[in-house]
C-alpha cells in the first residue's frame, strides 16, 4: 500500500486555520516533523499547545505502521501498582523488527497526575503513556505526547484548561460547558452527512481523552476546526478516516 503524502505547506495551512498564526520556531519544527516523520496535522497526529508541538497516540501509531513495526507488547507492573490508590504502572516494549531486542517505555497514572475528568481510567492512561514512550524511543521522536501531559498543579500551563473546562461544564450542565460547540459539531455532521458515532469516537482520540466531555474547550474547538477543514479539503479522505471508527462504541458527549 502506498504511503500517504504529507506536505509542510498543507500542514502549515491547516495549522493556521486551527490555531492562528504559529511562531516561526513552531513552523520550523513543523517542517522538520513533516519531513522526518510524515506527521499530519489533518490526521490529528499533532497538537499545538501553548506554542509547542505535541505528538498524539494516533500519530505515534501511524509512524509505527509506516515503519512496519513488528510488535508492541505491554504489561502491568503489579508489584509497583497500587489498585487501592488507583495507581497503575505499565511497561511497554516496541519491536521494530522480528529480530529487534525491543525499546522499553514505562508509563504511570494515578489521580494526582491525570485530569479529574478521567479518574477511574488510570489503567488505560498508564498503558497509553507507556506505549507512547516506547514508540518515541524506538523511532526517535523527541516530542512529548499529548497523553503524557500530567494534571495541573497550580502552574499556568495547557493542562489548566481541564480545570477551567470542568468549572464551565458544571456551570450549565451542557457538554463541554458550551452548547455552541456541540451545535457546531452537529451542524458539520449534518452538512457533510457524517456518521455521528464515528465522529464522536474520532473526537475522543483527537483530544486524547476517554470521552468528548473529558476534553478541554481548546481541544474541542481545535477538533471542530480540524473536522471542518478536513471535510472541505477532501471529504472522501475524511470518510475513510471515520470508517476506521465505525466499529467503535459510541462516546458520550
Amino acid at each position: 500500500m502506498r504511503g500517504r503524502v504529507v506536505t509542510f505547506r498543507s500542514n502549515a495551512k491547516l495549522a493556521r486555520q486551527l490555531w492562528g498564526r504559529p511562531s516561526q520556531m513552531a513552523l520550523r519544527n513543523l517542517r522538520s516533523l513533516t519531513d522526518q516523520h510524515s506527521l499530519s496535522v489533518g490526521a490529528g497526529d499533532l497538537q499545538l499547545l501553548n506554542g509547542k508541538w505535541y505528538v498524539t497516540h494516533a500519530g505515534l501509531l501511524g509512524i509505527a505502521q509506516r515503519k512496519h513495526c513488528a510488535a508492541i507488547k505491554s504489561s502491568l507492573i503489579e508489584r509497583l501498582s497500587d489498585p487501592l490508590a488507583s495507581r497503575r504502572i505499565f511497561k511497554a516494549t516496541v519491536y521494530k523488527s522480528s529480530g529487534s531486542r525491543g525499546y522499553v517505555g514505562f508509563g504511570d497514572a494515578d489521580p494526582s497526575n491525570v485530569s479529574s475528568l478521567v479518574h477511574g481510567a488510570e489503567m488505560r492512561v498508564a498503558e497509553t503513556r507507556a506505549v507512547n514512550r516506547a514508540l518515541r524511543k524506538a523511532y526517535g521522536i523527541g516530542l512529548c505526547s499529548v497523553e503524557e501531559l500530567g494534571a495541573p498543579s497550580g502552574s499556568t500551563n495547557s493542562a489548566n484548561n481541564h480545570h477551567d473546562f470542568q468549572r464551565q461544564d458544571s456551570s450549565n450542565g451542557s457538554a463541554n460547558g458550551n452548547p455552541r460547540l456541540r451545535d457546531q459539531l452537529c451542524l458539520l455532521i449534518r452538512k457533510y452527512s457524517l456518521d455521528p458515532a464515528a465522529v464522536k469516537a474520532y473526537a475522543a482520540e483527537f483530544c486524547g481523552t476517554e470521552t468528548i466531555s473529558g476534553a478541554s474547550r481548546d481541544l474541542v474547538e481545535s477538533f471542530i476546526s480540524h473536522l471542518s477543514a478536513s471535510a472541505k479539503e477532501n471529504r472522501d479522505t475524511l470518510i475513510c478516516k471515520l470508517n476506521s471508527f465505525s466499529g467503535t462504541q459510541e462516546v458520550k458527549s
